[in-house]
């Protein structure tokens, strides 16, 4: 088995071979000249973005700075989702993203880990498993998540949180390591924050 074939079945390999680097760096020329666009030059944006990732649906919008260590080649963008700056996707594994998920600034999806045993390290071995997070997801500012997590459709993940475990569907989580704080419920169909009543007619 080929080490760029280890890469992507989640076995230990080397990220350093020269093959799995070139590939790595024809990925981040778009991701360059993606980061360097002007902020009125979102057609520009557009097209770069479907170049950069494996796939992206329509009127997803992703802030820059964007960093991404394959360019966003292996990541896998629904329709409408929303990224604010700083998003890093750790894309040596797959990120797969539903529809209508919106992540705050500073967000990392790491896909890529790193054995415990020191010997291992020290040969730059490296591991990857992928990331999947579901439709109408709120990923807070700040969040970290680590590899081979599942999040459901219709979280809210809070601010800072570091997310070590799978999330199910329809729950707001938080803290580190984050954990279901509550479901989502029939208050949140009134208030939006807080004690802040949801004014339907207006919007």
């Amino acid at each position: 088995m080929t080490n760029r074939e280890r890469m992507n079945k989640g076995l230990l390999y080397n990220p350093a071979e020269m093959d799995i680097l070139f590939e790595q760096v024809q990925h981040k020329r778009f991701l360059f000249a993606f980061n360097q666009c002007r902020p009125m030059q979102v057609v520009k944006k557009m097209k770069l973005l479907k170049k950069m990732f494996g796939s992206i649906g329509e009127r997803t919008y992703i802030e820059t700075p964007f960093q991404a260590n394959f360019g966003g080649k292996h990541c896998f963008f629904g329709k409408y989702v929303y990224a604010n700056s700083n998003l890093t996707c750790v894309d040596d594994g797959e990120i797969h993203v539903g529809d209508y998920t919106m992540f705050g600034p500073n967000v990392v999806l790491a896909t890529a880990g790193h054995p415990i045993l020191p010997d291992l390290r020290q040969k730059g071995l490296q591991y990857n498993m992928p990331i999947h997070i579901g439709s109408n997801c709120w990923i807070g500012a700040g969040v970290i998540v680590l590899p081979g997590i599942t999040i459901g459709d219709n979280v809210v993940v809070g601010a800072g949180s570091v997310v070590t475990k799978d999330l199910p569907s329809n729950v707001i989580a938080v803290g580190n390591p984050c954990k279901v704080l509550r479901e989502v419920n029939e208050n949140d169909k009134k208030f939006y924050f807080k004690n802040r009543e949801i004014d339907y007619g207006n919007f």
